[in-house]
């Protein structure tokens, strides 16, 4: 097994370019880069954060526009980073087609050299500036291979949740990369959650923050470099500033070698305790709505756990922030007439099963005909079914949607089904 050694790269340089994003001016702001990096001559290897959506600012009424520019600036970042030899690191709208319609997110780019090294899209939308109307949340943040080794990044809000830092630092990552607007307010917020993901993940980071005022928001700089024990390399001011300062991977090494806190991640869980009682359940799930978790019902038989289940349940998890499945009695599977020998698992063995996936947190038994008591008693935020259910005929819809909350029919993955699964085993 490869020890930190092995995967500590040479020294380098980091720092930022801290700047007042002018909304919806790529122009201008793309000159203040290249003045910017003027001033800074910074030679590499080594790499420059920039601001979260530094090309123009959250001007949502024309997103689609200027994310057609992304592939542009992108090509001006390439050639900044290629003259100075160095990375360049920031937010820029991304524009993505779906079959229906299109999706933009808040991408935060990592550009070389030679071209995009990799991108990784802000995760948490800030719902007071109502990005969630506007942008696409991220998923499956993976940090970045660069020639200073693995670059993680967080997009503004994302810093304020630890496990999207701890999760790319875990997977090796030596450098964590923040592109921001943060506003005057919560300055200190700002300073504090950034020393405190370097402590945590024992890891540099390098923090980008816009000045400037965007209508009644003063956004307040102080961008940050900092040493994995938390000591501030350099810090900006309230101004336009730029840093470029160096660094020694050696002192992660060092640190990470007198005690780790990154790499052990036992796991500590009793999976079996995710099986409830509905009364139980009813009583957390109230508590998890008062401090502001969105909770997500769906329900089924899950007789032979197989791929279509497990990638609709998935999807059924990213609807909301906590996901309960509801499982048919052993008696309630024979009365929806599916054979004399389904169920084939018991109920037990049905609900332990859910119970170890990842992205259910509760499973609750029930042995009526339908889960409409399940649904009455915990009044989901959403609820969903699996297949081709029209929401009018899904069971608890009109209380859920009258109760303010979303029912949606996410589709099956094909030609994966427990009845066809088992005619299989038959004929075998």
């Amino acid at each position: 097994m490869k020890n930190i050694t092995d995967t500590t790269p040479p020294q380098y340089h980091a720092g930022f370019l801290q700047f007042d994003v002018k909304l919806g001016q790529p122009e201008a702001n793309l000159a203040a880069l290249s003045a910017g990096l003027a001033r800074l001559a910074p030679s590499g290897p080594g790499i420059i954060v920039l601001p979260e959506l530094w090309s123009c600012g959250f001007a949502y009424e024309r997103l689609p526009h200027f994310a057609l520019q992304t592939v542009d600036l992108l090509d001006e970042m390439q050639r900044l980073a290629r003259r100075y030899s160095i990375h360049l690191a920031g937010s820029l709208p991304e524009e993505v087609l779906t079959e229906v319609d299109s999706a933009i997110y808040n991408t935060l780019y990592i550009v070389g050299p030679d071209g995009v090294a990799g991108s990784i899209r802000k995760q948490q939308l800030f719902a007071p500036m109502a990005e969630d109307h506007h942008f696409t949340p991220g998923d499956n943040p993976q940090p970045v291979e660069t020639g200073l080794g693995l670059v993680a990044g967080l997009v503004c809000y994302d810093l304020r949740f630890p496990e999207l830092a701890k999760t790319q630092a875990g997977q090796g990552a030596g450098l964590l990369v923040v592109s921001a607007q943060w506003p005057t307010a919560r300055r200190e917020h700002w300073r504090t959650l950034a020393t405190a993901r370097a402590i945590e993940n024992q890891i540099f980071v390098v923090a980008c923050n816009r000045c400037g005022v965007t209508g009644k928001t003063e956004f307040g700089g102080h961008s940050l470099v900092i040493a994995p024990d938390g000591t501030i390399i350099a810090e900006g001011g309230a101004e336009p500033d730029e840093v470029w300062v160096g660094i020694e991977p050696a002192t992660m090494r060092e640190l990470r070698h007198r005690f780790n806190t990154v790499g052990p991640t036992p796991y500590r869980f009793h999976d079996q305790g995710k099986i409830m009682e509905l009364e139980e359940l009813a009583a957390l799930t109230a508590r998890y709505r008062a401090v502001g978790r969105k909770v997500v019902f769906t329900n089924g038989c899950f007789d032979i756990l197989h791929q279509g289940h497990v990638t609709y349940l998935e999807q059924a998890r990213g609807e909301g922030d906590c996901l309960i499945v509801g499982v048919n009695s052993d008696a309630s599977v024979r009365a929806l007439g599916k054979g004399d020998d389904r169920p084939v698992n018991h109920e037990q063995s049905r609900a332990r099963i859910l119970a170890a996936l990842g992205c259910v947190d509760h499973v609750v038994i029930f042995g009526e005909e339908t889960p409409l008591n399940l649904i009455t008693t915990l009044m989901p935020e959403v609820l969903v079914k699996g297949g081709d259910w029209p929401v009018e005929k899904i069971v608890g819809a009109p209380e859920v949607l009258a109760a303010g909350g979303r029912v949606l029919s996410i589709p099956l993955v094909e030609n994966y089904s427990t009845t066809s699964l088992l005619k299989k085993i038959r004929t075998s």
